[in-house]
């Protein structure tokens, strides 16, 4: 089992002392101390009162830091694309994209999870937009800040200095940061205090028997209870389904949604549905959250301000059976569905309205056009052009809208520059690269 969340305070703590030592200057003073020094003007700092903070991930170690800034009187900006509105109110952050939190920010602190969307996030372009003599805190994960690009502004003074907890390597094998006087370094002690370590133990000790009677834990490391789900081999495909389901609309969706409908029809509907409702959400979280699992996604949800809603109707496919997920959002809808054929063959039965019948599985490219003639050749033009080979290709029309989808499987992943490209076809509306 894992226990995450329980180092959150911790973590947030270190965080602000990483801060305060840096912008007081106090490994150097205290250094100076032990060495029978005493210069008081060498160690002119910079308060926190009236300052800006800019946190980069709000979940359950940004918005303990965004509270703490609050204490210090500071303006707080965040950004995160994947928490509703009234979760920065209830935090009193307000929502900035990142390029605004980038520019305003006096100090900028990140707590986002390690993946492929926040690996070197905060890079030189980013760095050279933020102000002169910011002050930047990485105790999140090494790597989103990266190390390289740092360590120059930090000798240009276009980075008046640095805290870091967490690092690319670990431990670092040759530290170029070790004799920056500018930079207060720890060796990822986030979690490491005496609360930290006694709450991760109690809830061991919670959770461990639990497991060993066959219970389900809260954050299991791999959940081996999907094999005895009720409903047979049925339910585990549509279980498996809807994480994929999850994970495709995660990367199709550019707006945070604040509801989310589930439907249920046909056979499915007669046994409890439960797990497919938490593999969706947990595909449609694990990329923006730490520790997303089935016992814990509907908590994680509710944490970023999704609503969950889940119904059955016999009447609204002409499928034997169907699962369909809505989202909702103050002027944005998207929905997605998917059956399950006797084989297994699971397939993606709807995206935003329009039908299809796709293997979930694989590179996609998701396209939306105008109808207008030439938009198929200018599409397969473009792949043979880069050498793309197409595994399927599916369209979709709807005659109300006005408008096509296209839903291309590929057989390896694409490149930005084909994305930006295909964007630049005067009647494609949208493009999106998925990978499931």
């Amino acid at each position: 089992v894992n226990t995450p969340g329980k180092n959150t305070n911790s973590a947030a703590e270190l965080t602000i002392a990483l801060l305060l030592a840096v912008t007081r200057k106090l490994t150097e003073a205290h250094s100076t101390m032990q060495h029978l020094g005493w210069d008081r003007h060498r160690f002119q700092g910079m308060e926190l009162m009236n300052k800006t903070i800019g946190i980069i991930g709000l979940g359950n170690v940004g918005h303990r830091v965004a509270r703490f800034g609050h204490g210090f009187e500071m303006r707080v900006l965040a950004y995160d694309p994947y928490i509703a509105d009234e979760v920065f109110e209830r935090h009193g952050a307000e929502k900035v994209d990142l390029d605004t939190l980038i520019r305003e920010s006096d100090i900028v602190t990140v707590h986002t999870p390690k993946n492929k969307e926040t690996t070197g996030m905060i890079g030189r372009e980013q760095i050279a937009r933020m102000k002169q003599g910011v002050v930047i805190i990485n105790a999140a994960r090494g790597g989103i800040v990266t190390e390289s690009a740092l360590l120059e502004a930090l000798k240009s003074g276009h980075v008046a200095g640095a805290g870091i907890d967490t690092w690319e390597y670990e431990p670092p094998e040759k530290n170029p940061f070790h004799d920056l006087p500018n930079v207060v370094m720890s060796p990822h002690i986030g979690a490491s205090t005496a609360e930290a370590q006694i709450r991760v133990a109690e809830s061991i000790a919670v959770q461990v028997p639990r497991a060993l009677r066959g219970g389900i834990v809260d954050y299991p490391v791999n959940m081996p209870q999907i094999r005895m789900l009720e409903g047979g081999d049925i339910m585990t495909s549509y279980t498996v389904l809807a994480e994929r389901l999850g994970t495709f609309a995660a990367q199709f969706m550019d707006w945070t949604p604040q509801r989310l409908q589930i439907t249920y029809k046909g056979s499915i509907a007669r046994h409890d549905c439960t797990l497919l409702r938490l593999a969706f959400l947990k595909g449609f979280l694990k990329n923006s959250l730490e520790y997303v699992s089935y016992v814990n996604a509907e908590d994680r949800a509710l944490s970023i301000g999704l609503k969950v809603d889940a119904t059955s109707d016999p009447g609204f496919t002409d499928y034997e059976s169907e699962v369909r997920y809505g989202f909702k959002s103050e002027g944005h809808e998207f929905n997605i569905g998917g059956v399950v054929f006797s084989g297994p063959h699971p397939r993606i039965s709807l995206v935003d309205g329009f039908e299809f019948e796709i293997e979930p599985e694989g590179s996609f490219l998701a396209i939306r056009s105008k109808d207008r003639l030439g938009v198929v050749s200018g599409i397969s033009s473009l792949l043979d052009k880069y050498k793309i080979q197409i595994d399927s290709f599916e369209f979709s029309h709807s005659k109300e809208r006005k408008r096509s989808m296209f839903l291309i499987r590929v057989r390896k992943s694409i490149g930005d520059d084909v994305v930006d490209e295909i964007r630049k076809h005067e009647h494609i509306t949208m493009v999106r690269k998925i990978q499931i």
